[in-house]
């Protein structure tokens, strides 16, 4: 059998450690997620002089701007998901190579050496925040990366010309099945006022996927003696920044304005689809904007929809993101307005 690998390689600035990993992004299947392995391969002077070699898996969490960072101040956490040493292997390890780790220690000869680390279930999803185009310095955001280093323990101060870092992301795929098709009725009476302003929106699907349209289906039914006079739909993201207590907002992506049917009249009902297309493009200069973890020279997306195992694990370390279609009725100065929301 012939198995095709694409390689990523990654060498210290002295060249003695490399870095090889198969891939970069690695599944988060809510319940568990994909191993991270890899190769790495270090130069006869160090094997020779037997160096401890280090590998950790690194969660990097940026919640403040680089630039403001004065006086002492750092606006980033890291956290040490996995920590072993791979040279000299401090214990046997019973763990069965990859099929791309088993060809590459072939390939790469004696002074390869294998690694494999593994990702707790409820670390968060790799998620950017857009900045303005003129900021400068790291976005804020959750980042991995996969570190080796030559030091005396995993907690040595690390020296740079020894060291190498590599990127990666960890991602969720949509659910395989569609859920139960979304759809809410809101009424709404007025004081001083008979009957009654009935709002009814059902999305077509509850799963979508990046650049696809979504169609909002309402039935209006205007049983008081208020006027309709515009309707309105929006798609928000709903951006939660688990580390403040107050860090919840939400961003319009993508809305459209219709008079189409209007005024509605009372004793009138109307039946409208609205399509929405969310995407990247129409806020790509929108600061906040949560984006789908990026790495370098890579396009990338509105981040995904988080999906979470159990409640609780909102208190997790990271950034939730979450989507919903909004429609409002506008009645007048007077009448105010009348909104229904659907996630």
């Amino acid at each position: 059998m012939v198995y095709n690998f694409k390689v990523f390689k990654k060498a210290s600035p002295n060249g003695k450690v490399n870095l090889y990993m198969g891939k970069r992004d690695f599944v988060d299947h809510v319940t568990g997620v994909e191993p991270i392995d890899g190769i790495v391969v270090l130069d006869d002077e160090y094997v020779r002089d037997r160096r401890k070699i280090f590998g950790q898996l690194v969660c990097s969490f940026r919640y403040g701007r680089e630039e403001d960072e004065v006086m002492g101040l750092n606006f980033q956490k890291e956290l040490y998901l996995a920590s072993e040493q791979i040279y000299p292997a401090a214990e046997k390890s019973d763990r069965e190579p990859t099929k791309l780790q088993e060809r590459l220690l072939k390939k790469l000869g004696p002074n390869a050496f294998p690694f494999t680390f593994n990702i707790p279930a409820s670390a968060p999803a790799s998620v950017t925040l857009q900045q303005k185009a003129s900021a400068e310095g790291e976005p804020c955001g959750v980042q991995y990366f996969v570190k080796i280093f030559q030091g005396e323990s995993d907690t040595d101060r690390t020296h740079r010309r020894s060291t190498v870092a590599l990127g990666i992301r960890k991602i969720q795929f949509a659910p395989s099945k569609q859920g139960a098709q979304p759809c809410t009725i809101v009424r709404k009476d007025f004081m001083l006022s008979p009957g009654e302003l009935e709002l009814e929106v059902t999305l077509d699907k509850q799963l979508y996927f990046h650049g696809e349209k979504i169609a909002a289906n309402l039935c209006i039914r205007n049983n008081s003696n208020k006027v309709v006079k515009k309707i309105k739909a929006m798609v928000q993201q709903g951006v939660d920044v688990c580390l403040f207590q107050n860090g919840q907002y939400r961003n319009t992506i993508t809305s459209m304005e219709t008079v189409e049917g209007c005024p509605l009249q009372p004793g009138s009902s109307l039946q409208k689809t609205i399509y929405l297309v969310p995407t990247l493009y129409s806020v790509q200069n929108k600061q906040g904007i949560a984006l789908d973890g990026q790495l370098k020279r890579q396009d990338t997306n509105l981040a995904s929809t988080t999906l979470l195992s159990s409640p609780e694990q909102r208190d997790a370390f990271g950034i939730i993101v979450s989507y919903a279609v909004k429609v409002k009725l506008f009645l007048g100065a007077l009448g105010g307005e009348v909104s229904a929301e659907l996630p």
